[in-house]
């Protein structure tokens, strides 16, 4: 046979025997793709497992506490009314005095002095009102008789009279000189604690320098530097409530007795004053108070901070379909932030599926589960 024949007929027989081997590889191959791929189709989406809650609004009530101090209600800054020299200090800081105790002394040395130039003075003039009294009445004895004449009478009736002016001067710069000479004694005007003091012994004072701080007994007031946000809330009236920060159980009730009109320009606040009622015994001067107001009750939704998304720069919430459960982002209106939750203000209804943990993986369309699902 002839080997070109052969060959041929190899290669022919080689060739046949490779093309149905090839045809069937290729069916296997797309029969198995074929397989993946209607596989794939039929496997369902996987569904995100999610703790969820029905969402129903609340009342709610709110509340404020700031901290403040306790102060006198009516308070005075005690000055002499003399001028002079520091002679003794009776009182301190901190201690309770009675009206009219006396605080310290000035040397009266020159009130003194003041004191024996207005007697003398009225000594003086007491005798020169008797003489005119003594020529007045012999000139009117004269010019009853006819002895004497008109003027001479009426020199002696003028004299009477500045005699008499003299005298009342002289008493007045007596009683003047008298209470210069009381001043020298700083007294306090009323039952109080002295809350301040500038001055010491030795020290020369003016007069109407102020010496010493007096916070009258009686009425109390818890004094509050607060900002100005916190008035753009709804208090539930002016009541305050009381307590001591190192005792909280030491309390009282208050009303907001006083605001100021004007902001601090150094801290940006409000001094707010609060009238305490019957203040007990331990909340004494100085005394750093907590006061707390309420808010007027709201409904508001509450969620855990866990359910807080964001959608650009507003904050959302994650929602469930009870039809399709499929989760949506909602965006929502944040009425306030508190330990461990959020409160919604808008966006949310009552009844409605809240996702409040398991969120954070979540995508718009995406297919959950819950809890208490009944499919």
């Amino acid at each position: 046979m002839n080997p070109r024949y052969l060959n041929h007929a190899k290669t022919g027989r080689t060739g046949r025997l490779l093309k149905p081997l090839g045809g069937m590889a290729l069916a296997l191959v797309a029969a198995t793709l074929g397989g993946c791929d209607d596989h794939t189709a039929t496997l369902p989406a996987r569904a995100a497992f999610v703790r969820t809650e029905i969402v129903q609004p609340r009342d709610r009530q709110s509340s404020i506490t700031l901290t403040g101090e306790v102060q006198a209600r009516f308070r005075a800054d005690l000055s002499f009314r003399v001028s002079g020299r520091v002679l003794a200090r009776y009182v301190d800081v901190g201690t309770h005095v009675k009206a009219g105790e006396v605080l310290a002394l000035l040397d009266p040395a020159e009130q003194e002095a003041d004191v024996d130039a207005a007697t003398a003075a009225v000594l003086a003039a007491e005798s020169q009102l008797r003489v005119a009294k003594a020529t007045f009445e012999r000139q009117k004895a004269l010019i009853a008789s006819g002895f004497t004449t008109r003027t001479s009478y009426d020199q002696a009736q003028e004299g009477l009279r500045t005699a008499e002016g003299a005298l009342e001067a002289a008493r007045a710069q007596f009683g003047t000189s008298k209470d210069a000479l009381s001043y020298t004694a700083l007294r306090a005007e009323a039952d109080g604690v002295v809350t301040a003091r500038s001055l010491e012994t030795g020290q020369v004072v003016q007069a109407a320098q102020p010496v010493f701080s007096l916070a009258q007994d009686g009425d109390r007031d818890a004094v509050f530097d607060v900002y100005e946000s916190i008035f753009l809330g709804t208090a539930d009236g002016r009541d305050v409530s009381l307590a001591l920060v190192s005792d909280a159980d030491v309390t009282a009730t208050g009303h907001v007795r006083e605001v100021s009109p004007a902001v601090d320009a150094r801290s940006s606040t409000i001094r707010v004053k609060v009238s305490i009622d019957d203040p007990p015994a331990a909340m004494t001067l100085g005394n750093p108070v907590a006061g707390t107001v309420k808010a007027k009750v709201q409904r508001q939704i509450a969620l855990p901070w866990r359910a807080l998304m964001a959608v650009g720069t507003r904050p959302a919430v994650w929602t469930v379909d009870p039809a399709t459960r499929m989760a949506a982002l909602k965006p929502v209106t944040v009425a306030g932030y508190e330990a461990g939750e959020v409160l919604i203000k808008a966006g949310l209804e009552p009844g409605e599926r809240v996702v409040v943990d398991g969120g954070k993986l979540l995508s718009v369309g995406q297919l959950v589960t819950y809890e208490g699902d009944p499919s």
